[in-house]
């Protein structure tokens, strides 16, 4: 039995993967900031026994940690945290409003560093894993985007928790998808133009980092739709 928590688990790519992980048997816990979001969330999936829907700020420690320790709670154990709650805006810091950046830094940045502090002592215990949903943008730089700095930050993040944990028996995964067909784009003026892929894709991605073996570790997933040249 695999239990997995993630956050930002109510919509797009965290919802596809808490629908895949319980087609498969896994244990799922997942977080929103809208408990009515995630109440319909659960009543898509059946409201099944092994899904437990937790409403928490992915950018309050002490929410986190709480999260973290329902889940163990509920079933005993955590073998992975999704670190997947994430925000988006389209300014360019040269001439950007920076009244839309604090939540992005924070949920983008923070969160996952919070996410990591709290898991990792349940994830030594079952010698888990990290999961860190990043973004191409997080490799390639894009001319003044704070967002694409945001994921930068946690490609750093995700080398950096490897580093502190390997020792430990924690595997760490990047997964860092191109273009995604979500409501993520609604903040961003609505999905580009040219190919892109749909959450459950990148879902299958979260869930094979998550299944892999015993003394394995991947450590970076880039993921992108045939045709995006970026």
């Amino acid at each position: 039995m695999t239990v997995t928590l993630i956050t930002g688990g109510s919509s797009g790519v965290g919802a596809a993967t808490a629908r895949l992980l319980l087609e498969r048997g896994h244990r799922v816990a997942v977080t929103g900031r809208d408990r009515d979001r995630l109440d319909r969330f659960a009543r898509t999936c059946g409201n099944p026994g092994a899904l437990l829907p937790i409403a928490a700020d992915a950018t309050d420690p002490e929410a986190v940690r709480a999260a973290v320790d329902a889940a163990v709670a509920r079933f005993g154990r955590l073998d992975a945290a999704v670190a997947n709650a994430g925000s988006a805006a389209s300014d360019s810091v040269v001439d950007g409003d920076p009244a839309r950046w604090r939540d992005m830094v924070l949920t983008n940045v923070l969160g996952p560093a919070l996410l990591i502090r709290a898991s990792a002592g349940a994830l030594k215990a079952t010698r888990g894993r990290i999961v860190l949903v990043g973004s191409v943008a997080g490799l390639v730089p894009a001319p003044g985007s704070l967002y694409g700095a945001t994921k930068w930050a946690l490609t750093g993040l995700a080398e950096n928790t490897r580093r502190a944990v390997t020792g430990d028996g924690v595997g760490v995964t990047l997964i860092a998808p191109g273009r995604v067909e979500t409501a993520f784009w609604d903040a961003l003026g609505g999905v580009p133009d040219g190919p892109v892929l749909t959450a459950g894709q990148v879902a299958e991605s979260i869930a094979w980092a998550i299944g892999q073996p015993p003394g394995v570790d991947v450590n970076t997933v880039t993921i992108r739709p045939l045709g995006q040249p970026v």
